[in-house]
């Protein structure tokens, strides 16, 4: 069974981007490559068991395992001890991409409070898009009765575009909710 939004990038967007664009080959249209969610977890320094309410969370959003991240290095000022679990990350490729893409547009985004549309600025230069979301709730998975508190999480959607502009147009057409600047 294919996603809906990876049938729409098959059968309309890729046409798309190939007219606009002008490009020679298919192979040169931009793609989603993966979307990878990471959820900072700074409490975890002083009560581990914070972590695993995170992980439970993140599970429910992206419907796989997340991956427990780790310090790279000791921070005093932080009490922070080099390999100390301080939060949790997930890749999302293929089908489970093109899933959460379609809920992260058409369901979350549009239950943010007071949104006004994604920043167009977020771009990292070579294609890339990063959006930050302040609280899990957004997702109807999450239950508000069960979370022990609000968490905010990174989400980087990664392309195969060679510049912003590219990764712009590839993202506005699959509805993402850019803010008119």
């Amino acid at each position: 069974m294919t996603t809906r939004l990876k049938e729409k990038f098959s059968n309309e967007i890729s046409a798309q981007l190939m007219e606009k664009f002008s490009y020679r080959s298919p192979m040169q249209i931009p793609k989603i490559e993966k979307i990878v969610i990471n959820m900072g977890v700074g409490e975890a320094v002083s009560n581990p068991k914070v972590l695993d309410h995170a992980v439970e969370d993140l599970t429910l959003i992206s419907g796989q395992k997340p991956v427990v991240t780790r310090a790279k290095k000791s921070i005093a000022g932080f009490k922070l001890r080099e390999k100390m679990p301080i939060g949790c990350k997930v890749t999302l490729r293929g089908e489970r991409m093109y899933h959460f893409l379609d809920k992260l547009v058409n369901v979350a985004l549009p239950r943010v409070r007071d949104f006004r549309g994604v920043s167009p600025r977020s771009f990292d230069g070579r294609g890339n898009y990063s959006l930050g979301l302040k609280e899990q709730l957004v997702f109807p998975e999450v239950d508000y009765d069960k979370i022990d508190k609000v968490r905010g999480m990174d989400v980087i959607i990664v392309t195969t575009a060679t510049n912003d502009e590219e990764a712009r147009e590839l993202l506005t057409l699959f509805g993402m909710p850019f803010r008119r600047s």
